[in-house]
C-alpha cells in the first residue's frame, strides 16, 4: 500500500467513526426526549386524576 491509500483510509475510517458516533448520539437524544415526553404525560395524568378526585369530592358533599 502506499502512503496515500493507507492515509485515505485512515480518513475513511475515521469519517465513518464520526458517523456511528452521531448515530448513537441521535439516538440517545431520542430516547431522552421519549422519556421526558412520558414524564410531562404522566404529570398531566396526575393533574388531571387530582382535579377528578376533586370534582367528585366536591359532588359527594353536595349530595350528603
Amino acid at each position: 500500500m502506499t502512503y496515500f491509500t493507507t492515509q485515505g483510509q485512515a480518513v475513511s475510517s475515521m469519517q465513518e467513526e464520526l458517523v456511528r458516533d452521531r448515530i448513537r448520539t441521535l439516538h440517545r437524544e431520542a430516547e431522552e426526549q421519549r422519556l421526558a415526553i412520558g414524564v410531562l404525560r404522566l404529570q398531566r395524568a396526575r393533574r388531571d386524576a387530582e382535579r377528578a378526585t376533586s370534582r367528585l369530592h366536591r359532588a359527594l358533599l353536595r349530595l350528603g
